[in-house]
């Protein structure tokens, strides 16, 4: 995450050992200890708070003696903070009232130590409904009256923007709710796409920016990296922790953004990454699971598979509600025979209309510019964006369509099987063919493939693209997401569909 000039690497390096040493022995296990103290001496007042029927009482607006609650709950936050070493948490701006900003837009999300605002403001947020059976920090997180969000209940997400909608809508009588809209941790390097729930009710927001101005990055906690302990023992290792709040003036919505939840987000996202100097880049939550999902098909860094994952999602097709629906388009696919179509077919297979956005994606297929795509590439592409961990019951999918009566295929079935999978135009894949096929029979079968693939797991990079690999940034955040390449990737694609 840190780069220094060659020359000062291997003593800033064995300086920076001896601190975290040095540390770990003194002041550590004191700052730990304190910041949990603090913690358990939060817990009786928001048990008390929270006292009565729990439902019925939290359903209340926010009653005059739980804002003295608050006062006490804060200060003690505080504390815990500074003993955590945040000595210094500088606010620049004036946060609104409720009446004037109802939803607090905060971003960019990048540690678990973005809850210092939520802790300052004491605002509700959204929470997954499992955290508040967690002893004593559950207690917490009720107290400031969240939106919990049900992973069991199929009707979550439309239930939780119905309730962000209601108290929005309350003029002032909830407690402002504070949204993280990026929906992930990432390195603060830019702004991924807003995910629109906080823009949905049409009402004023406030952006909130955080900035942690420290020398030494110990905050970041991303996909890849150290984990959540390893931050913690880093951060209260470091003498000074800074972190800057930044409220923004109030956002008011046209008409136009506040029929378009989309666009509203899209502007706010604009207006946030202008205040902290960085790019926008229109890469989502869901297109950093499908670049770093752990499968034995990793996607290469000139992959067209995140195009393809947003032109789905453009047209309304969400995968994570369609995986049941893969089979179905498989068997439908299977019975063309490899028989192609054009894409007013393309558009009744997937029983959307023809658009722009769908004839995007037709493209993407349509390599040869014949007008004519195979069903069979798509649902493999699908499949992967629906699945991006689990390849090897893609390629099982796609034998399936592709395989001969005998249930086998050729090397070119083979190669074009890979090539959708990994969302690129030119693979070699005869190294990997002629390894799997010992026998030389000239035909493979998926039980061959996968006896090859438990043998070999790491055959991707072995026989597919040995030199052609990027490597991941060491801040687990994709180096292939940085809006200067995701630009010239639709730069490309908009000169393929010219």
């Amino acid at each position: 995450k840190l780069f220094f000039p060659p020359s000062s690497v291997k003593r800033t390096k064995f300086l920076g050992f001896l601190q975290i040493a040095f540390m770990t022995l003194t002041l550590f296990p004191i700052r730990l200890f304190f910041a949990a103290f603090m913690m358990l001496l939060a817990w009786p007042f928001a048990f008390i708070a929270s006292m009565g029927p729990a439902e019925k009482v939290l359903e209340k607006p926010l009653p005059w003696w739980r804002k003295v609650i608050n006062v006490l709950l804060k200060a003690i936050m505080r504390i815990m903070w500074l003993a955590g070493g945040f000595h210094w948490i500088n606010v620049k701006g004036k946060q609104a009232l409720p009446t004037e900003a109802a939803i607090l837009t905060l971003a960019p999300h990048s540690s678990y130590f973005d809850a210092i605002p939520v802790t300052m403001t004491m605002a509700s947020i959204v929470m997954k409904a499992e955290s508040k059976d967690i002893p004593i920090w559950g207690t917490l997180i009720k107290y400031i009256r969240p939106v919990f969000v049900s992973r069991s209940d199929q009707d979550s997400r439309r239930k939780t923007v119905e309730e962000i909608k209601r108290r929005a809508q309350s003029k002032g009588k909830w407690p402002q709710i504070m949204i993280f809209p990026e929906g992930t941790c990432t390195n603060r390097s830019c702004l991924i796409t807003f995910k629109p729930g906080a823009f949905i009710p049409g009402v004023p927001v406030q952006p909130v920016i955080l900035r942690y101005p420290n020398k030494l990055d110990t905050i970041t906690w991303t996909w890849q990296g150290p984990g959540a302990l390893k931050i913690l023992w880093l951060t209260l290792c470091q003498f000074h922790n800074y972190v800057e709040i930044e409220f923004l003036p109030v956002y008011v919505p046209s008409d136009e953004e506040r029929k378009n939840p989309s666009l509203y987000a899209r502007n706010v996202r604009h207006v946030m990454a202008k205040a902290l100097g960085v790019s926008v880049t229109d890469y989502t939550f869901e297109d950093c699971q499908l670049a770093l999902a752990e499968g034995q098909l990793r996607l290469p860094s000139n992959t067209c598979l995140l195009e393809f994952a947003k032109l789905v999602r453009s047209l309304g097709l969400k995968p994570e509600r369609l995986e049941k629906e893969i089979d179905a388009y498989s068997s439908s696919a299977k019975r063309k025979k490899g028989k192609k179509v054009n894409v007013r077919e393309f558009a009744e297979f997937l029983e959307v209309p023809v658009s722009d956005t769908l004839e995007s994606m037709f493209a993407l297929f349509d390599e040869k510019e014949e007008g004519l795509i195979d069903l069979r590439e798509y649902v493999t592409a699908f499949s992967v964006v629906c699945r991006p961990s689990q390849t090897l019951q893609t390629i099982q999918l796609a034998f399936q369509m592709y395989q001969s009566e005998s249930g086998t295929l050729t090397e070119e079935d083979l190669a074009c099987i890979l090539k959708t999978a990994m969302g690129v135009s030119d693979l070699n894949v005869s190294n990997l063919f002629r390894a799997i096929d010992d026998k030389e029979r000239g035909r493979i079968s998926y039980d061959d493939l996968h006896r090859f693939a438990e043998a070999h797991p790491d055959f991707a990079e072995e026989y597919l693209y040995p030199d052609q690999m990027e490597t991941l940034a060491p801040n687990g955040f994709c180096t292939d997401f940085s809006p200067e390449i995701s630009e010239d990737r639709n730069n490309c694609l908009q000169k393929k569909l010219d």
